[in-house]
């Protein structure tokens, strides 16, 4: 099999070829058709998150470099091992990658995406940027009937991500406008689901102007830059001068964190999604003053995969533009999403 690893952080993705692996016990070997490229790879090939203040998180025991990447996997089943049920040779399916340890309380009681030992695919384990990968068990093949192959991928991550944050606003916004921050991949997705989700067209910020008009088009009621001085008043004005019920920062960065918070109801939740990094801080009495929540949102649960999933085979979620690559431009196409160039969501394909 064929693949591109991080062999040392910060430099070119190498090709490696290697014997095929054979599945034993109850894993699945999937034969890739589609393996999207995520901005969390970007910060996993760097070797670090930035923490903010010259503070750096290093994922060299995360990744244990060489390590495929890649953990939005669409693919078909190519081999079965000895104990695998629920799967059959040549079954299409969406890989869920955010699997956990399998025996701690969060994956006995269904959110293995926040266990503390996880073994996530592209993380942790060989992902997506090969032409094979193993999945350890059947339960993490979600049908996609109907849907695009090199769609399909994308919600393994970007997808199931925003619509992860989505449903940490749903209940919780007292039906008010919520506001997406960040235009990217992720973003985009965050628009359709609050639609969807939500029942409501989103408000957009984002610096880029055309992603501005990406978000227009992708629904959004309005799109502005957070940057401009009246920047809150737009969304005041824009929400009758309540602020946003929900504010999903898909940046993650201190200056869309601060405008998050500043544009948020009494009573409302910020939700960060994003890994840009940094540093942010408010005074503690606001909490009490307003009411606020300050959540962080990653990805989704099993669970929220096959909700997810079954709107999107429902036709219910407008695709989001996408570019696809060679598997041999994994490199390339990582390099350009780092330098912001990449309008979407880029995929590889063999």
């Amino acid at each position: 099999m064929k693949s591109y690893k991080v062999v040392e952080f910060g430099k070119p993705l190498q090709r490696v070829e290697e014997a095929t692996p054979t599945p034993t016990g109850s894993q699945v070997l999937v034969r890739i058709t589609a393996a999207g490229v995520c901005h969390s790879d970007v910060h996993l090939w760097e070797g670090y998150f930035d923490m903010g203040g010259g503070n750096k998180y290093s994922t060299q025991k995360t990744m244990n470099p060489p390590r495929t990447m890649g953990h939005e996997i669409v693919g078909e089943v190519a081999a079965l091992g000895p104990d695998t049920k629920g799967a059959t040779v040549g079954q299409k399916a969406v890989v869920y990658p955010w699997i956990g340890c399998g025996k701690c309380w969060y994956c006995t009681t269904g959110i293995e995406h926040l266990c503390a030992t996880p073994q996530a695919l592209g993380v942790n384990a060989d992902g997506g940027y090969a032409d094979h990968v193993l999945v350890p068990h059947a339960k993490y093949l979600f049908d996609y009937t109907g849907v695009p192959t090199e769609l399909a991928c994308l919600y393994a991550c970007s997808g199931i991500t925003a619509f992860g944050a989505v449903k940490k606003a749903q209940g919780n916004d007292g039906g008010k406008p919520v506001l997406v921050i960040g235009a990217g991949g992720v973003g985009l997705m965050g628009v359709q689901f609050a639609r969807v989700v939500l029942g409501r067209d989103p408000i957009v910020a984002d610096i880029d102007p055309k992603k501005r008009e990406l978000a227009l088009q992708q629904g959004a009621c309005a799109a502005i830059d957070p940057r401009d001085a009246d920047a809150r008043k737009q969304v005041m004005a824009l929400t009758g001068g309540t602020g946003v019920g929900a504010a999903l920062d898909f940046v993650g960065a201190e200056s869309t964190a601060q405008f998050g918070q500043r544009v948020l109801a009494r009573g409302g939740r910020l939700i960060i999604v994003g890994l840009f990094g940094g540093t942010f801080s408010t005074p503690l009495p606001m909490f009490a003053f307003t009411g606020a929540q300050f959540i962080g949102s990653v990805t989704g649960s099993p669970a929220e995969m096959a909700e997810m999933m079954a709107l999107v085979r429902a036709g219910k979620v407008t695709p989001v533009p996408l570019t696809t690559r060679k598997l041999d431009d994994a490199d390339a196409a990582l390099q350009d999403l780092r330098k912001g160039v990449i309008m979407g969501r880029a995929v590889l394909v063999p």
